[in-house]
């Protein structure tokens, strides 16, 4: 049984489930290869159990989408609070907020600091996956602090250190740790990825100055995603094709993509859906704690952000986060690329799921788990958010 099964069952983790089925009907399903209208979708558990076309249930769908729930590997924070406050509240936040974005599961993102600070964001997080009342929250996104001081973005300069795999298995041990970001060229960089790929924990190429041929080392070892795409990492030159060539390039590695069109120029995001088959990539947000909140000065990982039309920069101008709502991201991407929804959903969650070995989650089938996001037919924003099949979140 699955690590999100295991988590649908026990109540130590989640709210109370409907104690009888529920079905969703009159739906527009779209699922990885799936485009199905007249859909009716049977909840019962906390998973799907059938899939008909009956014309009647208990929640009208009024034909709009039903996709499955978005997973956010990458995000800082939302909704005035950022994974790094150390607090359950804080966590609880991010995950009702979050909702509102037709996220159903997320990573809670930290970024380059001091051992101690880790610790207690770390201890704040492990709180809430006790009791996961919102969005769920199987594993932790480690950001940092093994980065390259010479693509330092808005990490802070002062916390950035070699990789350490004992300082991950610390964390690991207070909450689950799924995914580390860093500089593979960093001495020790390349074991790190192997000694983590054996743990289990995801490595994701960041912040780095690596060339293709360090790349290739890490892809041996084990490395998985691309963090942020095209930001802070070597550009694609014709001599050296650096870290955004070897994403184009290679077959395998996933990429994380912000697509606010700030971090990606549409044209940019044009070019990798062009090229890219969609099972690679995982549509990502990135966001801070100023996510919903208005323009102003925020405080993230030991630096103020100044946010201005809803673009977050540090003082210096380099970008910091961002403000994106993951459902605006994916209608950004259906816009752009002109895709099939059916395909493009993978992106959204089928994608991250897989990568991070989480079992039954996705897709809308029978056994698999009901998170599940309504879907306006028109703006693609959510009109209501499930998870284990109770609606955690509706509009209006």
């Amino acid at each position: 049984m699955g690590l999100v099964l295991q988590t649908l069952i026990s109540s130590d983790h989640v709210a109370p489930l409907p104690m009888r089925p529920t079905s969703f009907f009159n739906a527009h399903l779209i699922s990885p290869g799936v485009d199905r209208p007249d859909s009716t979708v049977v909840v019962d558990d906390g998973l799907i159990t059938a899939i008909s076309e009956k014309s009647e249930g208990d929640f009208d769908v009024e034909g709009n989408y039903l996709v499955p729930g978005f997973i956010d590997i990458h995000t800082h924070g939302a909704g005035g609070a950022s994974a790094m406050d150390g607090t359950e509240e804080a966590v609880r936040t991010m995950s009702e907020t979050k909702l509102k974005e037709g996220v159903t599961s997320f990573c809670p993102t930290t970024w380059t600091e001091s051992e101690e600070n880790l610790v207690r964001a770390m201890s704040g997080i492990a709180q809430y996956m006790k009791r996961q009342d919102f969005a769920r929250t199987p594993f932790v996104h480690v950001e940092g602090p093994f980065i390259s001081p010479d693509f330092i973005g808005a990490q802070n300069p002062d916390y950035v250190r070699p990789p350490d795999i004992l300082e991950i298995d610390r964390l690991n041990e207070i909450a689950k740790v799924g995914i580390v970001s860093l500089a593979v060229e960093m001495s020790g960089g390349v074991e790190f990825v192997r000694e983590a790929t054996d743990r289990g924990i995801a490595t994701s190429l960041a912040h780095t100055g690596a060339t293709y041929a360090e790349f290739l080392e890490a892809r041996k070892a084990g490395l998985k995603h691309l963090t942020h795409f095209c930001n802070q990492m070597t550009k694609l030159h014709h001599r050296e094709i650096g870290i955004v060539g070897a994403g184009l390039l290679d077959d395998e590695i996933r990429l994380e993509m912000i697509c606010d069109k700030i971090h990606l120029s549409p044209e940019m995001i044009e070019l990798t859906f062009k090229h890219k088959p969609v099972h690679q990539v995982m549509l990502i947000t990135d966001s801070i704690s100023a996510s919903w909140f208005p323009d102003g000065e925020y405080e993230e990982g030991g630096q103020t952000v100044l946010v201005q039309d809803g673009v977050c920069r540090l003082q210096s101008g380099a970008l910091a986060g961002s403000t994106l709502r993951y459902d605006r991201g994916f209608k950004h991407v259906a816009e752009i690329s002109g895709k099939p929804l059916s395909e493009l959903i993978q992106t959204t969650s089928w994608n991250q799921a897989q990568s991070l070995g989480l079992e039954k989650v996705g897709k809308i089938e029978p056994g698999f788990a009901a998170d599940l996001v309504i879907l306006d037919r028109e703006s693609l924003s959510p009109l209501a958010t499930i998870v284990g099949g109770e609606v955690k979140y509706e509009v209006g």
